[in-house]
Parts: C-alpha cells; structure tokens; sequence
C-alpha cells in the first residue's frame, strides 16, 4: 500500500488579510509557520519517496518546515508551475469582504468555488496580464502533471507529499473522490492539514482521511 499526503499551505499573509492571492507571491503568516509546524509533527512517522510543490513561496516554505520536521530535508523535490493556486483575476490583492459587499455573496462564492466560472479578468495593479483562471482551467494545467508525474510515483509503490494551494488541491481530490461539479462547489481544503489518500498495489485509491 503506498500514501499520496495533500497539503494546503499554511496561513499566508494575504490569507490573514482575507485577500485574494491567487499567482501573487506572498510568505507565510506566523500562524502558517505554526500550522507547517504541527502538519511536520503529524507527520512524523511517515518516510517520503519525493515531494512535489508548486512554484509560491508560501508552498515552498510550508514543505521546508515539514520536511526539517520530519527530518527528510535531503528528499528529491520538484517544483512545478502546475501546482500553482489558480489565478484569481482582478480579484487578486482585493478583500474578501469588500467584494462580497461590491458583488454580493453568492458570486463571490461561485467565483471562489465553482468549476467553469472564471473571476474577472481585466488588467489590475496586482494582474497587470488580465489573466484570471477557473477551477476548470486550473485543473486543465494540474491534472495532466498529476497523473504523469505524480500518481506515476504512487503506482510505483512510493508515498509521496504533495503541498500546494486550495484550488490546485481541489482539482486534485475531484478527480480522486470522483466529485461533481455540483460537490466541489462545497469543497474546503484547510491550510496546514494532511490529508491522506490510501492505494492499493494496483494504484487504486481505497481510503482518504485528515489526520
């Protein structure tokens, strides 16, 4: 049996901020430092093959503290672009709460959590590209690096970890729980929590659990 661990990033700055981050490369909070911290301690009798994250800080630095936890600091890492957090548009840097009050909740909500709507796209101080993504576009760049480079290594019989962002995340355990577009609209990933997925020696996931 080989272990696939998924962590979100611990608090960021922006998240203590209640902003929107999306691709903006902002650190960890000092509550996210204590969350990579905690996460290292529950996983500390748990021996990694290699370890994947994304190419944002706040990812990168949520593994270091878990894998010098660990004692795993010499493990291979690879850093990847597809397992970015999705990009949030001209949503990004702007509060939470004001857009809610601006737009309304519910379109709030669904630009957050839905699959195929996209958040705003036009040019902004903090997305001078215009570029913005849904969980559909960022699941279309994920999945494909999950499933070759990823689930390849779980197949292989390896236990991987996996840190990244709550959307690249979400793709992730979409296509592992086999959720609806309906089911993922509901789907949290907490900041700093392992999430285990079981598989057998066939590769096919039997359990998937939060420790």
């Amino acid at each position: 049996m080989s272990k696939l661990v998924l962590v979100r990033h611990g608090e960021s700055q922006w998240n203590l901020e209640n902003r929107f981050t999306g691709w903006i490369d902002v650190p960890l909070s000092q509550k996210g430092i204590e969350e990579a911290k905690s996460c290292g301690e529950k996983l500390k009798n748990y021996k990694f093959a290699k370890a994947f994250t994304s190419k944002l800080i706040r990812a990168n630095k949520t593994l270091e503290i878990i894998l010098e936890i660990i004692n795993q600091q010499k493990i291979q890492i690879e850093y990847s672009v597809a397992l970015n957090e999705r990009h949030y548009g001209a949503l990004q840097g702007l509060n939470k709460n004001e857009m809610i009050e601006k737009f309304g909740a519910e379109q709030v909500k669904i630009w957050r959590r839905s699959f195929d709507v996209p958040p705003p796209s036009h040019v902004t101080e903090f997305n001078p590209d215009g570029k913005s993504e849904s969980l559909k576009d960022t699941a279309a760049r994920t999945l494909p690096y999950f499933e070759k480079e990823i689930l390849t290594e779980i197949q292989n019989g390896n236990d991987i970890i996996v840190v990244a962002h709550g959307n690249s995340l979400r793709s992730i355990v979409m296509k592992l729980n086999n959720l609806s577009k309906e089911e993922v609209l509901e789907l949290n990933i907490p900041t700093g929590v392992p999430y285990i997925f079981e598989f057998d020696s066939n590769g096919q996931k039997i359990s998937s659990y939060y420790i």
